[in-house]
């Protein structure tokens, strides 16, 4: 079983940045893809960055250029920096975490990013 704590969100106004954080535990962490994923009201839940085990990257046409996934393989955490945030990117950010030899996918709880003026 792999548990997954987000942090990291809030409100911030337009053109702010934030750094959304999620820490795994109770799995190898250098052989879990992680990503990041969020769900604005009334729509699908959507891709918005992948970072697999050899570090490469993956990122959603509306964030590229403005977010950054990295992973601390150390810390057993991955980052999403936030930078030049627009109101369309309010949602609820989830992490992912899909473990490579087994195949299983397991979801944080969740964290709301507001961007408002």
């Amino acid at each position: 079983q792999v548990q997954l704590v987000e942090s990291g969100g809030g409100l911030v106004q337009p053109g702010g940045s934030l750094r959304l954080s999620c820490a795994a535990s109770g799995a190898i962490f250098r052989l879990i893809e992680m990503g990041w994923y969020r769900q604005a009201p009334g729509k699908q839940r959507e891709p918005v960055a992948i970072i697999t085990t050899g570090g490469n990257t993956n990122y959603a046409e509306s964030v590229k250029g403005r977010f950054a996934i990295s992973r601390d393989n150390a810390k057993n955490t991955v980052y999403l920096q936030m930078n030049s945030l627009k109101p369309e990117d309010t949602a609820v950010y989830y992490c992912k975490a899909t473990i490579t030899y087994t195949g299983n996918v397991y979801w944080g709880q969740g964290t709301q990013v507001t961007v408002s003026s």
